[in-house]
């Protein structure tokens, strides 16, 4: 393993990932800057966005990432037309390649002491695209803006070549216990050409010794229509140290129904570290989300948990409420709140996709 500041891993300075819903010192967006990644459908985004940063701003601090001076200038006037308390919002002129912060944000970690820092690894653009040299670059800009010691995770692999680990935030979750959900149509691969020649042992052991986890929770694959194939943000996340809830497709000629029955089966088999079964919670799937003859990943995973509140995709359909109901019942101490994601789906990503969060400082 390369490491960045430190020749000891975050894990041996006791580091670890907290869960999401542990306090948040901030949230961190871009603002949406490129129509094709919304064909037909890009005006409405950047309100969107407004509503979200407008919640968001309320409970934290919200750090937005934009390409120059008149694209700050355009979302300030989006921003201030919703209300937004822009006092809480801190611009960065930062260009990016897309949106999807979870993805190329920094996957911070914190110590025994309270203290934050940055894991820095590899963003290539889901092994997709070729433009991703500005998105990569997140990790590193936001060590320096905020003074943190970071390390960037690599890999010596047989040849003797040294292997920049790809990691996207979107692909994992944790309850800030050492535990982590993942799924190996996402990390394991060899189509997906993220890691290529890392063994699962080698990444379970790099997920140990830069996000502190003992336990890895290995899924089969994610739903239909993601992108990224796989993210594990789609189907199932942890609202507890050990609760879980996952995606659920009752109708058999569904696309989705094999898959995430051969999840649910997966999550009933494991335990936790202290050998108990996890508590499971299931949530439905809305209805197929299809624009232009395409499936889309519409999913209610997709939430995203902040200071006070927890903001929940919906999609004008009857689950919706069901799902809402579900996450209140898991978030009793937090506002839930539905935003309607049909548009924003469209750039085949929703409100945990584009977020990313800061834990809080303790020390």
């Amino acid at each position: 393993m390369s490491l960045h500041l430190s020749d000891q891993s975050p894990c041996e300075l006791g580091f670890r990932m907290p869960a999401e819903w542990e306090p948040h010192e901030a949230t961190w967006l871009a603002w949406p800057h490129n129509p094709t990644d919304w064909p037909g459908k890009f005006q409405a985004i950047p309100w969107l966005y407004a509503e979200i940063v407008r919640l968001l701003s309320l409970h934290e601090r919200v750090h937005l990432l934009v390409q120059d001076e008149k694209d700050q200038s355009r979302a300030t006037s989006v921003l201030e037309r919703a209300h937004v308390n822009l006092e809480n919002v801190s611009f960065h002129v930062w260009p990016t390649n897309r949106v999807w912060t979870r993805d190329s944000g920094p996957i911070f970690v914190r110590n025994h002491d309270g203290q934050v820092a940055i894991t820095d690894w590899h963003f290539n653009a889901w092994a997709k695209y070729p433009d991703w040299q500005l998105d990569d670059k997140l990790p590193v800009q936001a060590a320096e803006l905020l003074g943190l010691q970071s390390w960037q995770p690599k890999i010596k692999l047989e040849n003797g070549s040294a292997h920049r680990l790809v990691l996207e935030g979107g692909s994992i979750d944790v309850n800030g216990a050492g535990t982590l959900i993942t799924t190996e149509e996402c990390l394991l691969s060899e189509v997906q050409q993220r890691n290529p020649g890392v063994s699962r042992a080698q990444l379970e052991r790099a997920l140990h010794d830069f996000l502190g986890i003992d336990q890895v929770i290995w899924l089969d694959r994610g739903i239909a229509g993601d992108d990224t194939h796989g993210h594990v943000d789609d189907i199932t996340r942890f609202v507890g140290q050990s609760t879980i809830v996952t995606v659920v497709e009752p109708n058999a000629s569904d696309a989705n129904h094999k898959p995430l029955a051969e999840n649910l089966e997966r999550l009933k088999a494991v335990r936790t570290r202290n050998g108990k079964q996890f508590t499971l919670i299931e949530l439905p799937m809305p209805r197929p989300v299809v624009f232009r003859g395409q499936r889309l990943p519409a999913s209610y995973a997709n939430f995203y948990i902040a200071n006070g509140l927890v903001l929940v995709p919906t999609f004008h359909d009857p689950n919706d409420r069901v799902a809402l109901g579900i996450l209140a019942e898991a978030f009793p101490e937090r506002e839930v709140i539905g935003i309607h994601c049909v548009d924003m789906i469209w750039g085949l990503g929703a409100l945990h996709c584009m977020t990313q969060q800061q834990p809080a400082d303790r020390s």
